[in-house]
């Protein structure tokens, strides 16, 4: 029988993404690991593909997941355990990493740095994406949706302490990883978020971490920390490896696995109370008031309430408290304060790039227009061109490149870097932009929107055709984001070339693995932008739908040789603007 250092402990009820979890586990494992999958009353789909380093067990009924935990642990041989949740992926020798770090600290428990799990989209055939949730049709279209699986770790929030407020609430600790204890490459957390943490398998026992009287789930990470911290241990974070947890908060078929009422919740944090807040826990050697007094001050905790605590006159009122449980999945790395800011008003910004070879009986159309509207609007623009140009606040010009995808991407990202505005909008030289696209405001920051309402102008004879489509000249997202994927873009282009699979709009399709994943949004300004075609277009134009391949994305196909909603005549349109 081989012996292990590590077994990692898996509490499974109809989890859909254990064998994935698995086969991510065993691909980035580099040190003499196994893993125990416990199936709590359910059998996969799909089916877990055998391997030497699994020890499967099943149950034909549900025990909980605290008891699946033990139950898992009782068949381990190995010095450590992991215990995590059934759809995490992980950092490559994530587990060489940990057992180095923990390396003579058996008191200790350590979890990695925890990101979010990107694990699927909903996509419906006329391609729309809808970011992962419950299933049901397509938001857009109605049409039927299935899984397109990804299983990417989302580059933030990268979240690496955690506490609990005084009712207690699980709470993201941002603050003390800002302080000068919080900095380093491991440090202490007063608490955990629950999904991943590893300890000795002698100090998993002797702690009783997955004590069955809190109940089947809930307060998990308060329990493990509480009680490594109280009986002399302590609990770190090990930033040199991270794991991504699959966050499920939104109910119906992407709710939790195990049932968990209001009711349960509550009796959770009451034994909690009892057992911590009271000095209860008979194996502790320090009170909780050491442990808040250690990470002090603390988000939602008043002088008042650690005054009471340390007399042993605590009581709970949840009236009394001025925080509300954290978010389940954490949306952004936390601030260094927790008290009120001001609150910072949102900045909108233009980028423009050309190769300078357009007529210019089109471009000087073009800008004049964009001039106009960025100066309505106090919208500064920053241009990125081949050649030298006096248009927007600042203008970055490249007179060594040469014409070409790489040359583009490029001016975009320079751009990007250039401008100090929060949102950008992207504004190419063919296209007369209506005022109303710049309204748009994105609602989230890791979504890349695109502006659906555009027609295309053959400029030769005024015809003109409208299907709904995500062009680069109609994207518009927060500078952050869109500065790190055309970042990460441009690097690529650099090592391997560009290449169509590639494509030119982010993250409208996933042929590319990017490191850094953002989601896909559209909107439709009240009137159009026009896109006009001209014989320099780089692209090619189709103006017929038996010239398209799939014609399943031609959603509200419109053509028109007359007018344009919001423009007027198609013919000589370009000449009003002159």
């Amino acid at each position: 029988m081989n012996t292990y250092d590590l077994s990692i402990l898996i509490p499974a009820r109809n989890e859909i993404f254990l064998a994935k979890t698995i086969e991510n586990i065993l691909e980035n494992s580099e040190a003499n690991t196994e893993v125990i999958p416990v199936l709590d009353g359910y059998k996969p789909d799909p089916p877990l593909i055998p391997d030497p380093r699994v020890t499967l067990i099943y149950n034909t009924q549900s025990i909980g997941q605290r008891a699946v935990t033990n139950q898992a642990c009782k068949l381990s041989q190995a010095k450590y355990v992991m215990k995590i949740d059934a759809h995490c992926a992980f950092d490559k020798g994530f587990d060489r990493k940990m057992l180095e770090a923990i390396k003579g600290h058996d008191d200790w428990t350590m979890a990695p740095l925890m990101k979010n799990l990107h694990a699927f989209d909903w996509v419906c055939e006329n391609g729309h994406r809808r970011y992962q949730g419950p299933s049901g049709p397509c938001q857009e279209c109605g049409k039927e949706t299935t899984r397109d699986i990804l299983w990417q770790a989302k580059r933030s929030p990268n979240s690496v302490s955690y506490c609990f407020d005084s009712q207690p609430h699980f709470q993201y600790f941002g603050d003390f990883a800002k302080r000068p204890e919080g900095q380093g490459e491991i440090t202490p957390t007063m608490s955990l978020q629950g999904s991943c943490f590893m300890m000795t398998r002698q100090k998993y026992w002797e702690l009783g971490v997955c004590d069955e009287a809190f109940g089947s789930w809930g307060s998990q990470g308060i329990e493990v920390a509480t009680k490594t911290w109280l009986s002399g241990g302590a609990v770190m974070v090990n930033k040199n490896t991270w794991y991504a947890h699959m966050f499920r908060t939104q109910g119906g078929d992407f709710g939790f696995p195990y049932p968990m009422s209001g009711r349960d919740q509550e009796k959770a944090k009451n034994y909690a109370r009892d057992l911590f807040f009271n000095d209860n826990w008979p194996k502790q050697v320090r009170p909780l008031s050491w442990l808040v007094e250690k990470f002090w001050p603390i988000k939602g905790w008043t002088e008042e309430d650690l005054k009471k605590l340390k007399a042993n006159k605590f009581k709970f009122s949840a009236k009394a408290s001025k925080t509300k449980p954290a978010e389940s999945e954490p949306t952004t790395d936390e601030p260094t304060t927790y008290e009120p800011t001001q609150k910072h008003e949102l900045t909108k910004g233009i980028i423009y790039y050309s190769d300078c070879q357009l007529d210019p009986k089109i471009a000087e159309p073009v800008r004049k227009r964009i001039l106009k509207i960025s100066k309505k609007r106090d919208f500064p623009i920053v241009s990125a061109t081949l050649k030298k140009m006096d248009f927007g606040v600042k203008n970055i010009h490249f007179p060594s490149l040469k014409r070409g995808y790489p040359a583009m991407f490029k001016q975009i990202m320079a751009a990007l870097e250039h401008s100090t505005a929060d949102i950008i909008f992207f504004c190419e030289h063919d296209v007369l932009y209506h005022p109303s696209h710049f309204d748009f405001t994105p609602a989230n920051k890791d979504t890349f929107y695109y502006n659906q309402n555009v027609w295309f102008l053959r400029t030769s004879d005024g015809h003109a055709l409208h299907y709904d489509v995500n062009q680069l000249s109609g994207l518009c997202g927060y500078r952050e984001q869109l500065l790190t994927h055309f970042r990460e873009r441009y690097e690529m282009i650099s090592k391997e070339g560009f290449s169509r699979k590639m494509g030119f709009e982010p993250m409208t399709h996933h042929r590319i693995k990017w490191q850094n994943v953002y989601k896909l949004g559209t909107f439709k300004s009240k009137y159009p932008n026009v896109d006009i075609r001209h014989p320099g277009n780089v692209t090619g134009q189709r103006w017929k739908k038996k010239q398209f391949r799939n014609k399943k994305l031609l959603i509200n196909w419109k053509v028109t040789n007359t007018k344009i909603p919001g423009w007027g005549k198609t013919k000589g349109l370009i000449k009003k603007f002159k």
